[in-house]
């Protein structure tokens, strides 16, 4: 999210160029007033992190609760929905949002933040906690403190290291800890496709040839990673994509059959209500998001 750039100056905050802002307690929380008003359900338009270094929280992503506490962070991608919540007790915390144009000026990527094992939290260990949380005080001072006077490639220098100890938390002590691993790297290149082409619903078949694997392959590694076969994790997908739509939206159930790729509305309600266990028409907007 950029700020906005400060018309009659020369000289632009890093903030303005970079699409990144950050919060902790030295930024106080809103009136409870104005929290009634902003604590909505909302979908993110950046990458989301926020690390608890002492209290306790709980955040709703995606319709789940994640309770946070000392140590343990949670983070999110583009397009999820988000509810924050209100602070609670004596929390101490920092939070960070960067955009895509931000993740792509970094000199290497970052596999957990395509959350390939589907927990969406970190828990760190004492050492790492230490420095993850150094490295945050470091960017709040930067972007929050001494905005005017730091460089971009210094912001862009401790981004990359705090995401580097966060990648590096996130497969520790995992089978699979090793990012360069083939299945990992493969599974994520499916969670691209699937993401990049859910409503073009391209067929497994066409999926495991784009990712150069047989259909068995494919079906072997996302049951290892996911826990479903390619297809039933695609269908869940869509579905997830389907609640969305029609809970955040004014979209009609027919008119978001055909949006989602579907040719017959009649064979999109039957999935929907087989997927989920409810019928589409239960999943009406509830919520005003235009306070994002």
């Amino acid at each position: 999210m950029k700020m906005q750039e400060q018309k009659g100056k020369q000289e632009h905050s890093p903030q303005d160029e970079l699409g990144i802002k950050i919060r902790s307690n030295d930024h106080p929380y809103l009136s409870p007033d104005l929290q009634k008003q902003l604590l909505q359900p909302r979908k993110l338009t950046s990458y989301f992190i926020v690390l608890i270094e002492s209290g306790s929280i709980t955040y709703n992503l995606e319709s789940q609760d994640y309770t946070l506490t000392d140590g343990r962070l949670l983070f999110a991608m583009p397009n999820q929905i988000f509810t924050p919540p209100a602070k609670t007790g004596d929390l101490r915390y920092f939070k960070l949002l960067f955009d895509e144009n931000t993740l792509a000026l970094l000199p290497q990527q970052f596999p957990f933040l395509l959350n390939p094992l589907n927990t969406p939290t970190i828990a760190l260990d004492g050492a790492a906690k230490e420095r993850v949380i150094k490295v945050f005080g470091i960017l709040n001072q930067v972007l929050y403190t001494d905005k005017r006077e730091t460089d971009t490639e210094i912001i862009l220098a401790y981004l990359n290291l705090l995401l580097s100890e966060l990648n590096s938390a996130y497969f520790k002590n995992k089978e699979s800890a090793n990012i360069l691993n083939t299945n990992l790297s493969k599974f994520i290149e499916f969670k691209l496709v699937v993401e990049t082409s859910l409503t073009e619903q391209p067929s497994i078949n066409a999926i495991a040839e784009k990712l150069a694997l047989s259909t068995n392959s494919l079906y072997r590694i996302v049951k290892e990673y996911a826990g479903t076969s390619p297809k039933d994790y695609f269908i869940h997908r869509l579905m997830a994509e389907a609640q969305r739509k029609l809970r955040y939206s004014n979209t009609s159930i027919k008119e978001l059959a055909y949006e989602l790729g579907f040719n017959d509305p009649d064979y999109f309600s039957r999935l929907f209500k087989k997927s989920t266990g409810k019928s589409a028409s239960e999943f009406l907007p509830r919520q005003d998001l235009s306070g994002e």
